[in-house]
């Protein structure tokens, strides 16, 4: 069971491994053993997350989500297969925990007087600018 927080619990089973060869550091090594982690996820298809903690994960994480709903990790940080494993648990209670955060609403402001004759001042020089590279006027 992976225990994000005290509402969000996943159970081990609705994860999917594989582990392939890594790259990096590991010497001779690295060509016979399988420390790559990669962890596939059903985003979607999970009843153990809220719809609104779905939502944000899935905007948030575009680029992780393929086109079936699968949240892709992998994690090659290590030399070792259990290393990697709970590097990938960490990386998803990370980004879930993001995600299950609730965004605060945004207020609107006006732009301040300073600001609105800083703007005005910084337009008139440009101005000045401009007009310098004109021809004179023919008399």
């Amino acid at each position: 069971m992976l225990e994000v927080d005290h509402l969000i619990q996943i159970p081990e089973s609705e994860f999917q491994w594989r582990f392939v060869r890594a790259g990096g550091p590991g010497g001779q090594n690295v060509n016979k053993v399988a420390s790559k982690a990669v962890l596939r996820w059903n985003v979607g298809g999970s009843p153990s997350l809220p719809a609104e903690v779905k939502m944000r994960l899935r905007a948030q994480q575009r680029r992780r989500i393929t086109s079936a709903g699968e949240l892709v990790l992998n994690s090659q940080r290590f030399r070792d297969q259990e290393r990697n494993r709970q590097d990938c648990l960490e990386k998803l209670c990370q980004l879930i925990r993001q995600a299950a955060a609730v965004p605060k609403p945004r207020k609107r402001t006006k732009p301040t007087r300073s600001a609105r004759a800083a703007r005005l001042r910084t337009k008139r020089r440009r101005q000045a600018i401009k007009m310098g590279r004109k021809r004179p006027a023919e008399e």
